[in-house]
């Protein structure tokens, strides 16, 4: 596959998920959730949709138990990693903030993510 279809179809499908992703947080942080936790299941809401659609989509591969446990992988180091940072801007800069931070941060990852996902997970 072309590396730069896929990286176009990764960023568009990556930019919804993205948005998933921060409405969910948003939504659960203005409900009283702690952050980290609000984080995670924002991660998680985007996790269920990105695997399917990125696999699919993005790198056209069969999608099977053995890219499932290396998504997984890939999306439990990079949920650590976001968790931290947002949780950091939380704790000096404002919940507030960490709404605006988050896509950021989510963006950032994200091309760690097209890195593992095309050279590891959908191999």
């Amino acid at each position: 596959m072309n590396i730069a279809r896929q990286g176009i179809s990764f960023m568009v499908i990556g930019g919804c998920l993205v948005v998933a992703d921060w409405a969910v947080f948003v939504m659960l942080t203005a409900l009283g959730w702690p952050p980290p936790m609000a984080n995670i299941a924002g991660r998680i809401v985007g996790a269920l949709l990105g695997f399917w659609a990125n696999g699919r989509i993005t790198f056209a591969s069969a999608l099977g138990r053995h890219r499932f446990i290396r998504f997984a992988v890939v999306w439990t180091i990079l949920t650590l990693l976001s968790t931290w940072l947002v949780t950091i801007v939380v704790i000096y800069l404002g919940l507030q903030m960490a709404w605006l931070a988050k896509p950021l941060v989510e963006g950032g990852l994200a091309i760690l993510s097209f890195i593992m996902s095309r050279h590891w997970v959908y191999r």
